[in-house]
């Protein structure tokens, strides 16, 4: 994430107060895919819990919002239903709608110049794209450097960071205590295909092909975990073309524990 992701004021949009962003991930990648099966991975659901969440929004809309075929001569597949394609249309317009709307309250709050500075006390800002929340399950003091784990919420793997004894020291890391984990997208290795070789790196987290950002030298790829922990990597457009990256695949994303920046608060 970039520093513009992470604005003083930050609210979170939601259809018939259940149909968020998550939801909407799933009927992107529906829509790019049209594999509900590689949808339901990009998007951090199972098979079963994609099917369940879309009858729900069905329910909700009064019509079928995706279209499902079986195999045959045409082929089989999943997609989005004209109701389905309005719906994902109108998400993305009031997305847009809701940070200009953000933005507008920021800039009211930046005329109240002694709340804002307090506020802006509570919010990190950092260049590193990735972010991962969570509390330090395990610590390994070492002579020089110590080895400290980061359990995420909802089951996902836990990041493993290397600080110096220093650092750790002036930090007082400490089991349960809370802690963000920072690593730059250009850290991640994102990897298709092991043939049978194992990394050295200690952090590697087995996802899905969320997105795509393609940019004229280099792109923008989203691993979703699981659990639904989103990680990003900068990539090189010819590597993305090589690993004939696509949406709905299977990667996994690789960064060393010195890679990891740890923050806690102060």
């Amino acid at each position: 994430m970039t520093a513009t992701d992470h604005p003083l004021l930050q609210g979170e949009l939601r259809l018939a107060g259940r149909l968020d962003e998550r939801f909407f991930d799933l009927l992107a990648a529906l829509s790019l895919t049209c594999s509900l099966q590689k949808a339901a991975r990009a998007a951090g659901y199972s098979y079963k819990g994609a099917w369940l969440v879309l009858d729900a929004a069905a329910a909700l809309a009064n019509e079928p919002l995706v279209d499902s075929a079986t195999g045959g001569a045409g082929g089989g597949g999943s997609r989005l239903t004209p109701a389905g394609s309005a719906l994902l249309t109108a998400w993305r317009e009031l997305q847009g709608r809701h940070r200009a709307f953000l933005r507008a309250q920021e800039a009211w709050l930046a005329t109240r110049p002694e709340l804002h500075q307090l506020l802006k006390t509570t919010a990190m800002k950092t260049t590193a794209r990735n972010q991962f929340s969570g509390h330090i399950s395990a610590v390994r003091p070492g002579p020089s450097t110590w080895q400290v784990r980061l359990a995420l919420p909802g089951g996902d793997p836990e990041i493993s960071a290397s600080l110096t004894a220093e650092a750790a020291e002036e930090l007082a890391v400490s089991v349960g205590q809370q802690a963000l984990a920072l690593v730059k997208a250009s850290e991640v290795v994102l990897v298709s295909d092991f043939a049978g070789y194992r990394l050295s790196a200690r952090n590697q987290l087995a996802g899905t092909v969320a997105r795509i950002e393609r940019g004229v030298v280099s792109s923008l790829v989203g691993l979703t975990l699981p659990g639904g922990t989103t990680v990003t990597a900068s990539v090189t457009n010819d590597a993305v073309d090589g690993l004939a990256l696509t949406v709905g695949q299977p990667a996994t994303a690789c960064f060393k524990a010195y890679a990891v920046m740890l923050a806690v608060r102060g």
